[in-house]
C-alpha cells in the first residue's frame, strides 16, 4: 500500500495524485483540504484475510485489496493467495474465478521442470557435469557435445535461442512453440547452433528447459512413441512430485512428439501452486519426507556464474532479477526466490519470514514494477526470523 502521509514520497501514481496528497501531507502543510485517505476496507477486502495471517490483518486486507482495486495501474490480479507458516493467511479471487480454476503456469513451469531433473540426478540416472543423452550432440565434432546439464538449468548452453524476437516471430520461443517447432519442439530447440562457448553467458530461454523435459523423458523411456513418452513423464510426476505434494489439479501439456512443454505449459490451482511453494520453502520435503535432496535446493537457489540473479531454473530476489524497478533500492530478503511467469505470474518464497505467496493474473510489462511492489508491500509485513 501507498501512503499518502508517508514523509517519503514514492512518485508512482498519476501529477494530480501526487498533488493533492502533498497538500494534505505532512510536506506542505496548510495549502488545502485534508486528504480523503484511502476508501474504507469492504467485507470482501477483510474476509480475504484470516483472523491469524502473522501480520497485521488490517494493512494486509489493504494491501490485497490494492492489488484487486487498481488493475489501470498493476494489471487483473485474478488470484492471491499467503501462506505463513504453513497456514493460508489471506486468498482471494477477482470475479470469474475461484479456488477451483486452473490457472496456466507459463514460464513458472520451469522451475518445475528443474526439480524433476534433480530427482533424477538424485537417482543416479543424470549427472550434473555431464553432457546430457542427446544424440544428435553427440557425433564426432559437434560442438554442442561440451554443453553440460547445468549449463542448461542455468541458461548458459551457448545456443542461439532468443526469447523475444521483432517483429515476434524472429523470437525462437515463438518459432518453437508455435511456428516451425512446434511439433517437435525440443527437436528445434537442440538443433540450433552455438551463438557461444557452452558456460560463456547467460540468456534466459524457454527453448532451453523444453530440451530439459527431453532429456528427462530420454531418461524415463527409451520409446520415440508420443504416447508411451507423454505416459512415461506424466506417471513420474504424479508418483514422484504431483502426488505427494496434493497437486490434485495440475495439468501439463505435451507436444505431438510426446515431449513435455516444460518451460511455459502447465495448469493449477492456486492453491495447488501455492503446495508447490510450500515444498520449495521447505527445502523440497513434505510432511517430513524428503522428495528431492536439499543438496539440489539448495543449487536450485545458487547463483548462476553468469547471472547472480538467476539460479537453476528459478529466479533471485537480487540484482532486480524478479521484476523489480532497478532505479529503486532493493526490497525483501535476498534470500527470497521466485518462479516467475509471462504476464505476472509469480509463486514466491521466502524461508526466513515462513513465507510464501502466489500472484496469478494479466500485468503487461509497463505496469509490472508497480505490480511488484504492492507484492513486495505485502512481504514486508513480515518478519524475518
Amino acid at each position: 500500500m501507498r501512503c499518502a502521509l508517508s514523509p517519503i514520497v514514492r512518485f508512482t501514481r498519476p501529477p494530480a495524485f501526487v498533488a493533492a496528497a502533498l497538500c494534505g501531507g505532512l510536506l506542505l502543510a496548510g495549502c488545502g483540504e485534508a486528504p480523503a485517505g484511502p476508501p474504507p476496507l469492504t467485507a470482501a477486502a477483510l474476509a480475504a484475510v484470516t483472523d491469524t495471517p502473522g501480520a497485521p490483518k488490517d494493512r494486509l486486507a489493504r494491501e490485497v485489496d490494492d492489488l484487486f482495486r487498481d488493475t489501470e495501474g498493476l494489471g487483473e490480479t485474478r488470484a492471491l493467495l499467503v501462506m505463513h507458516a504453513g497456514e493460508i493467511a489471506a486468498e482471494r479471487y477477482a470475479p470469474g474465478y475461484d479456488a477451483d480454476t486452473r490457472h496456466i503456469s507459463w514460464s513458472m513451469a520451469k522451475t518445475v521442470t528443474a526439480v524433476i531433473i534433480g530427482m533424477l540426478v538424485a537417482d543416479g540416472r543424470l549427472r550434473l557435469d555431464d553432457s546430457p543423452p542427446i544424440a544428435r550432440w553427440q557425433r564426432p565434432g559437434d560442438p554442442r557435445g561440451e554443453i553440460t546439464l547445468r549449463q542448461l538449468l542455468q541458461m548458459r548452453s551457448g545456443l542461439r535461442h532468443t526469447e523475444a524476437g521483432d517483429p515476434p516471430y524472429d523470437s525462437a520461443e515463438v518459432r518453437m512453440l508455435f511456428l516451425d517447432g512446434r511439433d517437435d519442439m525440443a527437436d528445434w530447440a537442440e538443433a540450433q547452433p552455438l551463438e557461444a562457448e557452452p558456460g560463456r553467458q547467460f540468456e534466459y530461454s524457454s527453448n532451453t528447459t523444453v530440451i530439459l523435459a527431453k532429456i528427462a523423458a530420454n531418461v524415463l523411456t527409451r520409446s520415440d512413441d508420443p504416447d508411451t513418452r507423454r505416459e512415461a513423464v506424466d506417471t513420474f510426476l504424479k508418483t514422484r512430485l504431483f502426488g505427494p505434494l496434493g497437486m490434485d489439479s495440475m495439468v501439463v501439456e505435451y507436444d505431438a512428439a510426446g515431449t513435455m512443454i516444460g518451460g511455459s505449459l502447465m495448469h493449477a490451482t492456486a492453491r495447488d501452486w501455492a503446495k508447490f511453494g510450500e515444498f520449495l520453502r521447505h527445502g523440497g520435503s513434505v510432511r517430513g519426507s524428503q522428495l528431492v535432496p536439499r543438496k539440489w535446493m539448495d543449487f536450485m537457489r545458487s547463483p548462476s556464474p553468469r547471472a547472480q540473479f538467476y539460479g537453476a531454473q528459478t529466479w533471485l530476489n537480487r540484482e532486480s532479477g524478479i521484476d523489480r524497478d532497478p532505479d529503486k533500492p532493493d526490497r525483501g530478503p535476498d534470500t527470497l526466490f521466485s518462479a516467475i511467469g509471462h504476464m505476472g505470474q509469480y509463486v514466491m518464497v521466502s524461508p526466513r519470514q515462513k513465507l510464501t505467496l502466489v500472484r496469478l493474473g494479466h500485468s503487461g510489462q509497463d505496469v509490472r514494477f508497480a505490480m511488484v511492489d504492492e507484492l513486495m508491500d505485502i512481504v514486508e509485513l513480515y518478519p524475518e526470523r
